[in-house]
């Protein structure tokens, strides 16, 4: 009896010895090893140490480290679906090893010949797809593409700063060739995109509008009038009224098809009235304009966008850029078939540039 007591504490005392002098590099290794690996998609909340998970089985919390692979996804967008191997942590928490991108579809051919540099924050309506980007210019949508170089950034989250270089795409969206993290206080301090002149409407708002809101966003139908919005959003079609108090100083192009955000409440007539509207402008690249100007009276063409005019007049249709506007009075809102007079004149670039707009 005394003899096999003998042989089960050496075998004991073995196994503790061996455990001891296992190399502390092998136990490193094996605790940073993937157990599973979890789909699911990022929830608001998650930082750049700590991702907040939806799955299938609930809601999981699980640790970013410096060690973690991220070099195959850098979007922790909300709703943005991707893969994580976890491994066991000494803290109790799952940790990532790798996160990983669903597969992307391919890119659309760019305009590589004309690049815009610009500096904002994300907003939250973003997607792995489309980034909606506050800069100083304004909103801008802008694509992110399977060969977007984002080694300059760690992850891409709402409300963070970022500077991105973007082209324009083969499908009119402007696409994002590299992000960057931004240096603090960098907000605003481009120096490849000029600041927006401001742009004074008039009327303004004749006061501001002080109920509870909420935010909508859609396209503009074709049966949209001057003091009638008709949006086309997710939900269906919304008749959304434009009165004295909208303020649409950052979205005054209601022409077909242009996406808008607009802040909506119900009025005492029942229908629903827009607080603001914002559409979404291009980067605003420096142009020299010639000191001579043209005064002209015409319609406001089915194609005109927050960038670009289309003027119908007696003598033909006008392309003029928006870029260096500073003045529009006597029309809050530009719908097709709107007359207006705009002053204008010659920029660097070619074009012919809207300085100022008077409605009839």
């Amino acid at each position: 009896m005394k003899k096999y007591k003998m042989v089960g504490m050496c075998l004991t005392a073995c196994l503790i010895l061996g455990t001891v002098t296992v190399p502390y590099e092998q136990m490193t290794v094996q605790a940073a090893e993937a157990f599973a690996t979890v789909r699911g998609s990022v929830m608001s909340g998650t930082t750049t140490e700590l991702l907040k998970l939806s799955t299938l089985e609930g809601e999981m919390q699980i640790k970013i480290d410096s060690t973690t692979d991220t070099s195959a996804c850098k979007i922790l967008l909300p709703n943005k679906v991707v893969n994580v191997s976890v491994s066991h942590g000494s803290d109790g928490y799952l940790h990532a090893v790798k996160i990983t991108n669903e597969t992307k579809a391919p890119a659309v051919s760019l305009d590589s010949s004309s690049t815009a540099t610009v500096v904002g924050t994300i907003g939250e309506n973003s997607n792995d797809e489309v980034l909606y980007f506050k800069t100083v210019q304004g909103d801008m949508e802008i694509k992110i593409d399977a060969n977007t170089n984002m080694s300059g950034c760690t992850f891409l989250m709402v409300d963070k700063t970022y500077t991105i270089t973007c082209v324009r795409g083969s499908d009119a969206y402007m696409h994002a060739v590299t992000i960057e993290d931004a240096a603090a206080g960098s907000v605003g301090t481009q120096d490849s995109i000029a600041p927006a002149p401001g742009v004074d409407l008039t009327p303004a708002p004749a006061s501001p509008v002080t109920v509870s809101t909420s935010p909508v966003t859609g396209t503009v139908s074709d049966k949209t009038k001057e003091n009638l919005l008709y949006l086309t959003t997710s939900a269906g079609e919304m008749q959304i009224v434009i009165d004295a108090n909208t303020d649409s100083r950052s979205g005054f192009v209601l022409t077909p098809g242009r996406r808008l955000s607009v802040s909506v409440y119900r009025g005492s007539d029942a229908y629903m009235h827009a607080a603001t509207i914002v559409g979404v402008k291009d980067p605003v690249i420096p142009v020299q304009l010639n000191s001579s100007t043209s005064t002209v009276t015409g319609t406001v063409g089915s194609k005109t966008t927050e960038n670009m005019l289309y003027l119908t007049t007696s003598a033909g249709e006008m392309q003029l850029k928006t870029d260096t506007l500073n003045s529009i009075s006597s029309c809050k809102v530009l719908v097709t078939g709107k007359k207006i007079t705009i002053t204008c004149a010659r920029g660097t670039d070619a074009y012919m540039h809207v300085i100022s707009i008077t409605g009839a």
